[in-house]
């Protein structure tokens, strides 16, 4: 049970009560990758960056999965992501296919394909593609399966918990503050690890300090942290990402995804605020309470949603592009449509996300071995009465 949960109302075992905060946090995080990824806006990921919210959370539920064998656990976690992984795979590899890519048959092609299967290292993809499909941009087959490297990375996490946790049990600020001198090496050129290896280490050293907070919130270690002192850290830490990021901006300026250390200390120190403060929420309060059941729904299909969202904002433009078979919308408000494209898009892409819940989230629910759900926002369980999920 985590620091904030340890604190709330008993429950029976088989139904853990929720920490709503850290709930609403994942649905956050959710929002903002989507946001990111149509938008482009370099200044996202240091308003909110939503990838380090995402681990932190992660390592926190898989410090108290690790009371039970480590095997099991681990086990447990790859059965509970590969289910959805599998769905998506069978839809997007038939679709680059259906558009004409001929994958390259070199000699390790089939250890590449593997990927799709179990995301340890990197599935292949064309870089170029044509519109068959329906897409008209010609790099949309990387922008659908370029949110695996998440799946990937959390992968890696899951394997390395044991040792990670147990690590970070006998050298706390060690084995919190490892993965950045890491970074420090592998994520500003010093030392440079070719190919998707590199990629994938750099991606565990950019997260890695993140993960591991997420053992200290479990254990209560940030809660019982002296609040300055917590705050000092995170804002020394915040100050260096900003530091870093100004003298090393990348192509899109203060974009944190392409400036590896800066993103490792930035989100650091983010999410210690994040964390430290933590209110402790059974249910949403007030005002936020009419989101619990979006809230609810987000958490029960995050994995849905990620996988989900490049691809479905790809598809916002071919669905768009019928309004101007409209001959009033076409000859009146064709200008109007164009200059605000992109906020159509991201208006859109929600109704279709809904329909990628309906038609792919149960998959969720399988691999948790649970009885599939069309749309479990919590709302059968509030008519009985509970609320716990």
């Amino acid at each position: 049970m985590s620091a904030t949960a340890a604190v709330l109302p008993a429950a029976p075992k088989s139904q853990p009560v929720r920490d709503r905060y850290l709930d609403l946090l994942r649905a956050l995080a959710l929002v903002r990758v989507v946001a990111y990824h149509l938008f482009g806006w370099a200044w996202l990921t240091v308003l909110f960056p939503s990838m380090g919210v995402m681990f932190v959370l992660a390592g926190s539920l898989m410090a108290r999965s690790l009371k039970r064998t480590a095997w099991s656990v681990i086990r447990g976690r790859i059965r509970r992501l590969l289910p959805p992984v599998w769905l998506f795979a069978a839809v997007v590899l038939p679709l680059m296919l259906y558009a004409g890519w001929q994958p390259a048959r070199t000699g390790t092609w089939a250890v590449e394909f593997l990927n799709y299967l179990l995301p340890l290292g990197a599935p292949p993809f064309p870089e170029r593609l044509g519109g068959g499909a329906g897409f008209a941009d010609p790099t949309w087959a990387e922008q659908a399966v370029g949110p695996l490297w998440y799946v990937r990375a959390y992968l890696w996490f899951v394997v390395a918990s044991p040792l990670l946790l147990w690590a970070f049990r006998r050298a706390p600020w060690a084995t919190l503050l490892a993965p950045l001198a890491l970074t420090a090496v592998v994520g500003t050129g010093l030392v440079r690890i070719p190919g998707e290896t590199g990629e994938a280490v750099a991606d565990f050293a950019t997260y890695g300090s993140c993960w591991v907070l997420g053992f200290a919130h479990h254990d209560g270690l940030l809660r019982r942290m002296p609040r300055r002192l917590a705050v000092g850290c995170a804002a020394l830490a915040m100050a260096f990402g900003l530091w870093w990021a100004s003298g090393h901006l990348g192509p899109e300026g203060w974009d944190l995804n392409d400036i590896p250390l800066a993103q490792a200390a930035w989100s650091l120190g983010f999410v210690i605020v994040l964390l430290r403060y933590a209110p402790e929420w059974r249910q949403l309060p007030g005002g936020l309470r009419h989101l619990d059941r979006i809230v609810t729904l987000a958490n029960n299909r995050a994995v849905t949603i990620y996988l989900w969202h490049n691809l479905l904002i790809l598809a916002t433009v071919p669905v768009l592009d019928l309004l101007w078979d409209v001959p009033y919308v076409d000859a009146h408000l064709s200008g109007f449509l164009e200059s605000t494209y992109t906020v159509w898009m991201f208006l859109l892409v929600w109704p279709l996300l809904a329909l990628a819940v309906l038609g792919a989230g149960w998959a969720e629910d399988l691999a948790a071995k649970r009885r599939p759900r069309l749309w479990p926002d919590g709302a059968q369980r509030r008519r009985d009465g509970s609320h716990r999920g």
